[in-house]
């Protein structure tokens, strides 16, 4: 009797045997918090780091006397560099020492004063990193006049060509000392791209043909294959175009495939993987070590098994090779080698299944590579967004269609993980973080993006007090945090923004 674990390749052996398709940078810089001062937080910023009313009231009141000259009121300027000194100070005595807020920006934000006055806000909220979304539902945070990439700007109303969105948040951040990076989309390219005639083979499919369109619904939501070099060119421009800007950091959001509905939120055949587009199923039968191997992976991708009479067939029409071989299978035992069709079948099936779900979560990681590479060459941090539980395995072969192998993330990349879990309590978001924090290898920079708002609960998610504390007692470690979202804290003002209303 054969024993199944001795011949058949788990995943955590191949994904290290796949050859990556992208070249993948290998270093990058780590950005570390601040060296606490030796100074005593001001008394008037509390727990949190957050300002009293009166500092915020004074602070808008000179913010609001600027709106219509030229030029700020030194009143304002002055006030806006006392504020960042106390928040730097007090952000260095108090956990955590970096605090990240997560924004949309919209064109209704270039009118005069508005960006001042989201960025004062995320400053009395003791917030000392934005998070700026640049890439996101197919557009981009671009100028129209300096857009080389293949999506569409977000500002494009006529006047607004030349109007740089996101270098003036940067700015504006800055000036609070505020640590500003860009937040974007990745394996998610957007509606407007699958719209383009010239990009279809770039889109991930199933064996039916089928795209994140036809999976997903209630979003618009297409996701590329991310083995596809046109996909890789495109995104490659996108990200130099976002470090033109100089912003402290790139997060990289989207690094995995989408969640379907009902049951396709499950992949337990080879038919439901998004590896069947010309590129990604090419590079799939690159994976063969011999002609064997490479037939035996065609027949498996077009009709989803290997029967015996496959693999008899191929023995005959390959009597020289001794057994079929692909990257990261292990080759038989001597005494194995003479294996009937019939006993070597169930192997040789389990063995194809796990390698294409590897190849798919390689695609993953060779692509998440190449968007990093940029960044890391010039200095910058660039962070990984997941979801702690898109890894899952369902049932006895099954796994969560999203397949994000975060694990096998860098440890040169920031990880952001989204402790977004919800139990009526503060138990399974610390439980999230600390799944991660021991699976990160040592040193990696690790920030949880927790969901919620101050000062009160939403449904069953804590309000953020209680989820920071419960956090810190737990995991006290931790550098860093951020927070999803603005629009979550002051809804009627993003709503406001989003419609142009006021």
């Amino acid at each position: 009797m054969l024993n199944l674990p001795r011949l058949s390749v788990t995943l955590a052996l191949i994904w290290g045997s796949l050859a990556p398709v992208v070249p993948v940078a290998a270093q990058s810089s780590r950005v570390a918090p601040d060296s606490p001062a030796d100074v005593s937080a001001p008394a008037d910023l509390d727990r949190f780091c957050r300002f009293p009313e009166l500092a915020r009231a004074q602070k808008e009141s000179l913010r609001s006397a600027t709106i219509d000259r030229d030029g700020k009121e030194i009143e304002y300027i002055e006030i806006l560099g006392e504020h960042a000194q106390q928040l730097r100070r007090c952000r260095a005595n108090n956990w955590p020492q970096k605090q990240a807020l997560w924004i949309r920006l919209y064109p209704c934000d270039l009118k005069p004063g508005r960006l001042d006055q989201i960025f004062d806000r995320i400053v009395n909220q003791g917030y000392n990193q934005v998070y700026v979304e640049v890439f996101y539902d197919g557009r981009v945070l671009l100028p129209a006049a300096q857009n080389p990439t293949a999506w569409p700007s977000v500002l494009n109303e006529p006047g607004q060509e030349n109007v740089d969105l996101f270098a003036q948040a940067i700015a504006t951040g800055r000036e609070r000392g505020l640590e500003v990076y860009g937040w974007m989309f990745t394996l998610n390219f957007g509606y407007s791209y699958a719209s383009r005639p010239d990009r279809q083979y770039a889109i991930a499919r199933n064996a039916q043909g089928q795209s994140s369109l036809d999976l997903v619904s209630g979003e618009v939501q297409v996701f590329i294959d991310p083995y596809n070099t046109q996909a890789q060119l495109d995104y490659r421009l996108l990200v130099e175009s976002m470090l033109q800007r100089r912003p402290d950091g790139l997060l990289f959001d989207y690094i995995r495939y989408p969640r379907g509905d009902g049951s396709a939120s499950v992949v337990s055949r080879v038919q439901d993987l998004l590896i069947h587009s010309p590129a990604a199923r090419q590079s799939l039968l690159n994976r063969a070590l011999n002609a064997k191997g490479r037939e035996l992976i065609s027949r498996f991708l077009q009709r989803g098994y290997v029967g015996v009479w496959d693999i008899t067939e191929v023995n005959k029409t390959y009597p020289l090779e001794s057994e079929p071989l692909w990257q990261g299978r292990q080759p038989l035992a001597q005494e194995e080698k003479s294996l009937a069709a019939e006993e070597e079948q169930p192997w040789i099936q389990q063995d194809l299944w796990l390698l294409s779900v590897a190849h798919a979560q390689r695609g993953i990681l060779d692509f998440l590579g190449l968007a990093t590479q940029p960044v890391q060459a010039v200095g910058l941090a660039a962070g990984a967004v997941f979801f702690p539980g898109a890894n899952q395995t369902v049932g006895r072969q099954g796994f969560d269609s999203r397949l994000q192998p975060w694990p096998q993330f860098s440890d040169t990349l920031q990880w952001h993980p989204m402790a977004y879990a919800t139990c009526q309590g503060t138990d399974c978001i610390v439980a999230e973080v600390q799944r991660v924090l021991a699976t990160a290898p040592p040193q990696t920079w690790v920030q949880p993006a927790l969901a919620g708002r101050w000062g009160e609960s939403l449904r069953d998610r804590p309000s953020l007090e209680d989820q920071m504390l419960a956090l810190e007692a737990a995991t006290p470690q931790l550098p860093a945090v951020s927070h999803f979202a603005y629009s979550w804290q002051y809804p009627a003002d993003d709503h406001a923004r989003k419609f142009c209303t006021r």
